[in-house]
């Protein structure tokens, strides 16, 4: 019950002159010089994440890669000695 209560309420909060109060009040603390200093430090940081996140994901498969071909290597080398006995 209170969800559908609180989704109403979100969709006015960004409603298009809450969004252009929001830019002014921006503008006015940060002033007109600081607000591409802070847009370029946001997109670095998202980058290195996404960086970060693309390294830790190669990472991953690579492991499951070389855990599958170590699995491989012992199950066909248990299966030979089997026959050889």
């Amino acid at each position: 019950m209170i969800l559908l209560e609180i989704k109403p309420l979100l969709l006015d909060l960004f409603s298009g002159h809450h969004m252009i109060l929001l830019l002014l009040a921006i503008v006015i603390l940060f002033g007109g010089k600081k607000i591409p200093e802070l847009a370029k430090g946001l997109g670095k940081g998202i980058r290195e994440f996404n960086e970060a996140k693309d390294g830790i994901k190669n990472d991953i498969e690579t492991g499951i890669k070389d855990k599958e071909k170590i699995e491989a290597t012992n199950s066909s080398t248990a299966a030979s000695s089997v026959k050889n006995s």
